[in-house]
């Protein structure tokens, strides 16, 4: 049986295998994208490690008596954090994964490559306002234990403490119950888009 989890510590360089996993095991719309991917670490490279990377201070995780169950990670200053991904951590995965075709095989890898070469920028009206973003993700025996919202409150509290006013995300329009979710935390929706939703937290 496993243990409860429930808690919550600041991100350790021994967790990013634990975070790429996860965010693998929920990265189709909160469901198992592990049969979208040949390569099963892109999805982390875009998504995740280059957070704890850039900012290990505004990465937390959730643990339990078998491992890693969950994580936020996030940047304070978004037209910031994108700088640095041109500066350090795309060039190398650039060469690593060369832009390719569509295989037409039901596999996404060469979407999530796409974007690594041609990445789009933040729109700037909402970093003004909302300068930091996050993503969240929990494995399913960590979820409806209320293990979300506190993980978004230790992000909230160290982003205050930096100054910083506000928070978006984007969130899969397919995924009901992260947007539920994130409505239960405080975030409004800013703007609808062809692939989801942005969504804001005030922070002031």
């Amino acid at each position: 049986m496993p243990a409860a989890p429930g808690m919550i510590r600041p991100f350790h360089p021994s967790d990013l295998p634990g975070i790429y996993r996860i965010c693998l095991l929920t990265g189709e719309a909160g469901g198992d994208a592990t049969g979208l991917y040949r390569d099963p670490d892109l999805l982390g490279h875009v998504y995740a490690g280059p957070y704890p990377v850039a900012d290990p201070g505004l990465t937390f995780v959730v643990v339990d008596g078998l491992g890693l169950v969950g994580y936020i990670v996030a940047t304070a200053d978004t037209h910031r954090f994108e700088q640095w991904l041109e500066r350090r951590w795309w060039p190398t995965l650039r060469a690593r994964y060369p832009v390719r075709e569509d295989p037409h095989d039901g596999t996404e890898d060469h979407v999530l490559v796409g974007r690594i070469h041609d990445w789009a920028a933040a729109d700037d009206a909402l970093v003004d306002r909302f300068p930091a973003h996050m993503h969240i993700d929990l494995l399913p025996r960590a979820q409806g234990l209320g293990l979300g919202r506190r993980l978004v409150e230790t992000l909230a509290a160290a982003l205050r403490e930096r100054g910083v006013p506000g928070l978006h995300l984007g969130v899969d329009s397919r995924n009901e119950g992260a947007i539920a979710f994130y409505t239960r935390v405080g975030f409004t929706e800013a703007a609808r888009h062809d692939w989801g939703r942005t969504l804001t937290l005030d922070l002031t």
